[in-house]
């Protein structure tokens, strides 16, 4: 069942998915077209699930799910990996990888590699101020307090 994302309630599941590049216009219009069929259909053992999604910064997949009313189970969650998997090769584009890391510079939403993120905070090109995606955040309410914030406040600041 599909509900506006900002309706879930603040404990309400979620996963993001950062994509390794920026999404079109049009990409981001088929893919919401796609989100909805594919949130309104979604169940766990035949009850349906409540879920909303968010694009962010034309590269950010964020999907809520109200775990008060229906929790997802295994299938559910295969379910949703498998239809993100499909995202993937329909528009050659990363969404599991979460080995890497987006940052901002300015407006810009940059993508780098683990390992680059960490050369860069040795040699100072990024630091504790810079505004980083933590994409671990469990819930709603953890996305809105933690999932962009200075490096210093995310598990970023261990490379810093």
């Amino acid at each position: 069942m599909l509900v506006e994302f900002n309706k879930l309630p603040e404990e309400s599941r979620v996963w993001i998915y950062q994509a390794n590049r920026s999404f079109t216009i049009e990409e981001q219009e088929e893919i919401g077209k796609k989100l909805n069929i594919f949130i309104e259909n979604w169940t766990a053992h035949g009850s349906d699930l409540q879920a909303g999604y968010l694009m962010k910064y034309n590269r950010f997949i964020v999907i809520g799910l109200n775990q008060n009313l229906n929790t997802a189970t295994g299938c559910s969650i295969d379910a949703s990996v498998h239809f993100i998997q499909q995202l993937e090769q329909d528009y050659n584009v990363d969404l599991m990888d979460k080995m890497n890391v987006s940052y901002k510079q300015g407006e810009f939403i940059a993508y780098k590699l683990l390992a680059d993120f960490k050369r860069m905070a040795k040699q100072r090109a990024v630091s504790k101020n810079t505004i980083v995606f933590n994409n671990l955040v469990t819930n709603i309410a953890e996305f809105k307090e933690n999932w962009e914030v200075p490096a210093s406040e995310s598990w970023h600041a261990r490379f810093l």
